[in-house]
């Protein structure tokens, strides 16, 4: 596993590929058959290659999905800012392997509801982003680099969008150190709009991961970004997967913020699936 929805911090994530709710009641389901029926259907002699996915540390992978597969990671997220809670589902990122080490990448626009009624007219959908992903690595000693380009386009709700296109670059990257024990981390600069501007604001994140047994990860992740015009947002972020088959995924996750003008918490769970295309 490695690496972020994610790029929480920032509110740069890339989301949802339908602003209509009634196509989210759609398609979001069809994910869902589609992983079923792959699961039910593997067989344990075609277990190579294991999914990789970017959820749910903050951190993405540094690897890129298989050339001519396709990979959808899925899930739920409840936030605590300052007492007031925010539901963010369904999280959903595509990913189809165009080249060896080259992805195209689609966040699709998240659902974002308040739990309180004076701010139930913040609800809303999130903004869509496109993106590209190239896998600059492996190298020696086990370092494995690659590099993100995305934009963020404004087609949110009025109270949800950053009304902006908003570039970003990621940069993530792993070392293995033993045979159970992972780091990795990501350096992230992004461009998000706020009222009309850009804000620019760099991340930083280092994580741990330990593979406790064949289908079971668990890691301890630092994550911070720091922008112009805004005080720094830190936070502590726990999380594991367990594989129930080689290509699809369940995960979970926790934080706790370290800074003023990050979440207090936040806790949520995901479902992710690789399909393969015969070669």
């Amino acid at each position: 596993m490695e690496v972020k929805p994610q790029h929480l911090l920032a509110d740069c994530r890339t989301r949802k590929m339908f602003t209509s709710p009634g196509r989210l009641v759609l398609v979001f389901p069809v994910l869902v058959l589609l992983g079923a029926v792959g699961l039910q259907g593997q067989a344990v002699a075609d277990s190579e290659p294991f999914i990789s996915t970017d959820r749910p540390s903050i951190a993405n992978s540094s690897i890129v999905v298989p050339k001519g597969d396709f990979q959808a990671e899925n899930g739920l997220l409840v936030t605590n800012m300052q007492g007031q809670y925010v539901i963010d589902f369904p999280e959903t990122a595509l990913r189809f392997g165009l080249l060896n080490k080259t992805e195209l990448r689609l966040t699709a626009p998240d659902y974002f509801h308040t739990l309180s009624r004076e701010t139930a007219s913040s609800s809303g959908f999130g903004d869509i982003a496109i993106g590209v992903k190239q896998q600059l690595g492996p190298t020696s000693g086990n370092f494995n680099l690659s590099a993100i380009l995305f934009l963020s386009l404004p087609s949110g709700a009025n109270s949800v969008s950053s009304h902006g296109y908003d570039p970003g670059l990621q940069l993530p990257w792993a070392h293995q150190l033993s045979q159970n024990w992972t780091a990795g981390g990501q350096v992230g600069f992004y461009w998000p709009s706020q009222e009309g501007k850009h804000n620019f604001t760099g991340e930083a994140t280092f994580l741990l991961d330990r593979q406790l047994t064949k289908p079971w990860d668990a890691f301890i992740e630092y994550a911070g970004d720091f922008s112009q015009r805004r005080g720094p947002r830190q936070l502590l972020h726990f999380g594991g997967v367990h594989k129930l088959a080689p290509r699809h995924q369940i995960d979970f996750q926790v934080a706790a913020g370290l800074s003023r003008a990050a979440p207090d918490m936040f806790i949520g769970v995901g479902y992710s699936f690789l399909l393969r295309v015969p070669k």
